[in-house]
C-alpha cells in the first residue's frame, strides 16, 4: 500500500491538498475483491426504510 500526498497553492492563493491511495491488486484479490466479483447486494437484514431517502 502506498499513500501519495500532493499539495500546493492554488490560483486563488489558498492551499489545497489531495491524497491518492494505491493498493497492489494481488492484496485486493486476497480479500476477495476482483474483476469477476458479482455486484454487491443488500445484506440481511435489509436496510431500514429511511435509508434510501438520503
Amino acid at each position: 500500500m502506498r499513500i501519495d500526498h500532493y499539495c500546493g497553492i492554488g490560483p486563488d492563493g489558498h492551499w489545497w491538498g489531495r491524497l491518492r491511495l494505491c493498493v497492489d491488486a494481488s492484496a485486493l484479490r486476497r480479500l476477495g475483491l476482483h474483476p469477476e466479483q458479482p455486484s454487491a447486494v443488500p445484506a440481511d437484514p435489509p436496510p431500514p426504510a429511511w435509508w434510501g431517502r438520503w
